[in-house]
């Protein structure tokens, strides 16, 4: 048994993205309002705070206004507002038509918002944060829930030094218990211990399976006389073809730097589709190469996005603790946008605690979480747009859009009908006897790159000799079932280049796990069709280390 030191908090936080400080920053708010001694915790698996994070992003301050009303003179790194909106349908690799704005759902308009860094933006929230005494422990990552009597009252941070073997190193050092009378989790898409609540609780019995997309991110350096701040250009259609949906985004940030990037939804059909490979050459479009050409690539990133709104939402409270933000899937699909709503979510969550803590006999399960979300404008927003994601799965990107362009800027959401996707991403994979191979041209080393060269800008490190993150319930799956029957599509939907299938010595195939490589996307414990894999938190500190992202 090891042994291991504990720490006693009021509340601990896992996750210093926007959800989780906004949540520590609201609670220390009133704490000192009241009076009240409070000790926050908040847990961040990145080497820093925003090194994990990764976000398109356009980001509207509904959130932020309500919670730091004076964040401009406080030096927020909000300063780069949206000039004007561009939206395109790109017909194929030639040929795209800009879209005037009348057909378009008015969801995707973004007058008034910022394009930001939500990465630099975390890294200024928890400036706020410390400055009001919270403490925030960036590298260690919560590893395991602290359940006792059907209660959450903790979690225990990952152990330092261990062998891939699971044998204690020479710097071995064992994680902390860090327990507290509240636990909130938000630790972003698919957080590890968010899908453990989800099960052991049976948060999600009402609500449909949950759906993402996987959502990739370059950040270029490009020529000032091509460069125009504030222009926001979002796209439709190629390169993905029947069976793939999702849009592309180029965002002229400050410094003359662009972000470019893809989203393709994970409820795609043929196995032989790389998101990577479909991102790269969609580089090649003149409406983009015109912009990238003679620039600098200088990151890359990939994460992946929960989209299911308001019909996949779990219910977020449980004995000991709450779910917040992305971990519960709060991002509003229709606006592309989910960083005010994760912040909302998390505010609420404060008021819900604080609430309770200044009772006589505070409540073990916060069921006022639930009314405070529900009368709050976040729900409001989400129940507006409950339709637009499965609408386009149902009908199609035509159909499906012309429901939402309609249902959004006609009925502002209000249509009186409901429209549910029941299928999981995962078992929406067509067998690959039913599908062609999809053949992806060489990348350029200009526009377009492979995959090593792209981790390598990520900045991804895990201390070497641990063990490995990325488990397998049955290690003979990814040969006998998923090669067999869908050409291993781990090979290509990883954008990171984990998953291989090499020859063994004596010819047979066999399933390579490059942990090393990993960008903590959790787009294989999603897409995975035999739902095989099993993402873990690593090492504290482990990943990516995205300066800007």
């Amino acid at each position: 048994m090891v042994e291991r030191e504990t720490m006693e908090f009021d509340v601990v936080i896992v996750g210093a993205g926007p959800a989780g400080l906004s949540c520590a920053i609201r609670l220390a708010q009133q704490a000192q309002e009241k009076q009240q001694e409070l000790m926050i915790c908040v847990v961040e698996k990145g080497s820093e705070v925003g090194a994990h994070i990764l976000s398109g992003a356009v980001f509207e301050t509904t959130a932020l206004n309500e919670l730091i009303p004076d964040w401009q003179t406080k030096g927020a790194p909000i300063t780069t507002k949206v000039s004007h909106d561009e939206i395109y349908l790109f017909k194929n690799e030639t040929s795209a038509k800009l879209l005037p704005n009348f057909v378009v759902p008015k969801t995707f308009m973004n007058e008034g918002n910022y394009i930001v860094s939500m990465g630099n933006v975390c890294r200024w929230l928890a400036e706020q944060a410390e400055s009001l005494g919270i403490e925030i422990f960036p590298g260690f990552s919560a590893h395991s829930l602290i359940v006792e009597n059907n209660e959450v009252k903790g979690i225990v941070t990952g152990d330092m030094g261990v062998d891939k073997d699971g044998q204690p190193k020479d710097s071995y050092m064992p994680g902390m218990e860090l327990r507290a009378k509240y636990t909130v989790f938000a630790e972003g898409c698919r957080g590890h211990l968010g899908k453990q609540l989800i099960k052991t609780f049976g948060l999600d019995k009402d609500a449909t399976p949950q759906h993402y997309g996987i959502g990739f991110k370059e950040i270029w350096q490009i020529s000032p006389e091509k460069h125009q701040e504030g222009l926001v250009v979002h796209g439709a259609g190629w390169p993905l073809s029947e069976g793939a949906s999702g849009g592309s985004f180029l965002y002229h940030a400050e410094n003359n730097q662009v972000v470019i990037g893809l989203i393709i939804d994970l409820n795609y059909d043929n196995p032989y589709l790389s998101p990577f490979d479909e991102f790269q050459r969609m580089k090649h479009h003149p409406v983009f190469a015109k912009v990238l050409e003679g620039g600098e690539r200088v990151s890359y990133g990939a994460r992946a996005i929960a989209k299911g709104g308001f019909h996949s939402l779990p219910k977020m409270h449980f004995p000991g603790g709450l779910l917040i933000g992305c971990d519960a899937g709060t991002l509003n699909f229709s606006k592309i946008k989910g960083n005010h709503t994760a912040m909302k979510s998390g505010m609420i969550a404060a008021d819900a605690i604080i609430e309770a803590l200044s009772s006589d006999a505070p409540a073990s399960d916060l069921v006022t979480y639930a009314e405070k979300f529900k009368s709050s404008w976040v729900y409001d927003e989400l129940y507006k747009s409950r339709n637009f994601g499965p609408a386009l799965h149902k009908f199609g990107k035509i159909l499906g859009g012309a429901y939402n362009m309609i249902d959004q800027n006609i009925f502002s959401g209000s249509l009186p009908f409901t429209i549910k996707d029941e299928v999981p991403d995962h078992a929406q994979m067509k067998l690959k006897s039913e599908c062609t191979p999809i053949d992806y041209p060489k990348p350029d080393g200009k526009l377009s790159f492979d995959k090593l060269s792209s981790v390598f800008l990520s900045n991804t490190n895990h201390e070497e000799s641990q063990p490995c993150h990325l488990q397998l319930a049955d290690s003979s799956i990814p040969i006998s079932v998923n090669l067999a029957k869908y050409a291993e599509p781990a090979q290509r939907y990883c954008p990171a280049g984990v998953y291989e299938v090499a020859k063994s010595e004596d010819g047979q195939d066999t399933f390579v796990i490059n942990a090393q490589n990993c960008i903590h996307c959790k787009t294989c414990d999603i897409k995975d069709p035999s739902q095989n894999i099993t993402w873990i938190t690593p090492e504290g500190a482990g990943g990516p280390n995205y300066p800007n992202m």
